[in-house]
């Protein structure tokens, strides 16, 4: 399905790409710890609010 140049671009694009968003977020890891403190707990009720809904799908289905 695909070629072996393909694979060999989509696997150095994935590296690198890769190493760019960690050198980039331990770059601005201050700011993060600054102004986004909890969040953690908006993302832990959203993945409540969706866990919620799928038991309500499987319990009235």
């Amino acid at each position: 399905m695909f070629t072996t140049g393909q694979l060999v671009f989509g696997l150095l694009f994935f590296i690198a790409f890769a190493t760019v968003i960690v050198f980039q977020y331990r770059k601005d890891l201050k700011l993060h710890k600054k102004y986004y403190k909890g969040t953690i707990w908006i993302l832990l009720a959203f993945i409540g609010f969706i866990a919620l809904i799928a038991a309500v799908k499987f319990i009235y289905m």
